[in-house]
């Protein structure tokens, strides 16, 4: 088996359910490391310090400028990056990131897995927007910027995963990560 850690993706537009399918995904996967992004939005109402690791867009910059993002992107007027990953010893990485992120990733670590999570229809997806306390403005702007987060994540993504149920939606794939592992174990 490959000494690296398998680097997984979560990619989609906000409202398809990736937080709640990482935190499924992790408590169903006892080899998977959730790593926290960092964002300089402010939380929301449900949120805590472990979703995110929320900055001053001053300390956000800065860490750009000493490179220390896998990677990172500008979304909505807001800055959202991944540390460079540093999972414990025999656990995977597992990223919950925007398609912009991915395609960064992509580059860094071909070998990733990237799985697009879709929502049942647009109007699920503007439930769970409005579900999660997101404004007006920004249910509006995350739906109409969702069309080209769905084209360019189907483009960068290696499988693409409907979450109309999240515990069938997450194992599905675990499924796919227990194929990738077998591979990885087998001699070519």
């Amino acid at each position: 088996m490959s000494g690296e850690p398998l680097v997984v993706v979560l990619i989609g537009p906000g409202g398809v359910g990736k937080g709640t399918l990482a935190r499924r995904l992790v408590e169903r996967d006892g080899h998977l490391w959730l790593s926290r992004s960092w964002t300089t939005r402010p939380p929301r109402s449900h949120e805590t310090d472990a979703d995110y690791h929320f900055v001053a867009r001053e300390e956000f910059e800065s860490a750009i400028d000493e490179d220390r993002f896998l990677e990172w992107a500008e979304f909505h007027g807001q800055l959202y990056g991944t540390p460079r990953p540093t999972p414990p010893a025999g656990e995977d990485v597992l990223l919950e990131i925007d398609v912009q992120g991915a395609e960064q990733v992509r580059r860094l670590i071909p070998d990733a897995l990237v799985v697009l999570v879709t929502a049942p229809d647009e109007t699920s997806l503007e439930a769970r927007l409005r579900g999660r306390g997101d404004d007006e403005a920004h249910v509006r702007a995350r739906l109409a910027s969702a069309p080209e987060e769905m084209a360019r994540g189907r483009r960068v993504a290696d499988a693409v995963v409907l979450n109309d149920d999240p515990d069938r939606a997450a194992g599905e794939i675990v499924s796919i990560l227990e194929g990738l592992r077998r591979a990885r174990r087998t001699p070519a």
